[in-house]
């Protein structure tokens, strides 16, 4: 099992809310430490079948591209399915067939060109995208919808990955 950590008790308030936040990303990819590749993309849940490992480990991976490339520092949303009219929840999708280390690879890749944009600038800084109204939003309202995000993701992942085999932790 991965060390992970939660932020020291005294942690100023940058330090903690990254902390938290980067906690949440790794308890991601714990999630699908041993899982079996042929559990990736199995549904689990018959009412939400995009809601797998594989289409979460994408929504997230897009949701980082979107809340801190697109909304924070202006680039255009091309790339990100998430703009996509056609089908409704393109990000889920897109990562469909794609096999697991691919997926942990491209997320992971991703929450570093997230963390260039965060250490680069201050919580009060505001957005420079102008695609939606919240990409006006300061650089701290972001980190901390993406927490939320990755968080309520990662208790999704938590309890399919136990429908799938079993598997269960305290993270």
């Amino acid at each position: 099992m991965a060390d992970l950590k939660r932020p020291a008790f005294d942690a100023d308030h940058r330090t903690s809310l990254l902390g938290w936040f980067q906690l949440q990303r790794e308890i991601v990819v714990l999630k699908t430490d041993g899982l079996a590749e042929a559990d990736v993309h199995r549904v689990v849940i018959p009412t939400s079948p995009l809601m797998t490992v594989g289409g979460l480990l994408s929504h997230l991976r897009w949701c980082e591209h979107l809340w801190f490339q697109v909304a924070y520092s202006g680039v255009a949303e091309s790339e990100n399915p998430m703009f996509d009219d056609d089908p409704d929840d393109n990000e889920f999708i897109v990562g469909q067939g794609k096999p697991l280390d691919q997926l942990v690879a491209e997320y992971e890749e991703e929450c570093r060109r997230s963390d260039a944009v965060i250490a680069a600038a201050g919580l009060d800084d505001r957005g420079a995208g102008t695609t939606f109204p919240a990409a006006g939003a300061t650089l701290g309202w972001m980190i901390h919808h993406m927490f939320e995000e990755t968080a309520r993701h990662a208790g999704h992942l938590d309890l399919i990955r136990e429908l799938l085999d079993g598997e269960k932790s305290y993270f």
